[in-house]
């Protein structure tokens, strides 16, 4: 069985770090009668606990920066040429 990886491991820990504090002053909010105020902090850390993983993505992984650092387009292992988003830039 294989789990995640360490790269996997770390945008996880990432999005928690940055959502995980918005998600205790929204609860405060609400617990404090600002439930607009709350809601809106859940919805911030909502989406803060998922930009890591999509930027990667859009964006690519370690692999995809090594390979544009050295000039390489990379290609498949049957001599197709993988999906590269920024390469009509």
């Amino acid at each position: 069985m294989k789990g995640p990886g360490l790269f996997s491991m770390l945008q996880i820990v990432a999005g928690m770090s940055m959502a995980g504090p918005m998600y205790v002053l929204g609860f405060q909010m609400v617990m404090n009668g600002n439930a607009p105020g709350g809601l809106a902090f859940f919805a911030l850390g909502l989406v803060a606990m998922f930009a890591p993983t999509y930027l990667v993505r859009k964006i690519g992984g370690p692999r995809t920066w090594i390979r544009r650092r050295l000039g390489r387009t990379g290609s498949g292992s049957d001599g197709e040429e993988r999906f590269d988003p920024l390469k009509d830039r």
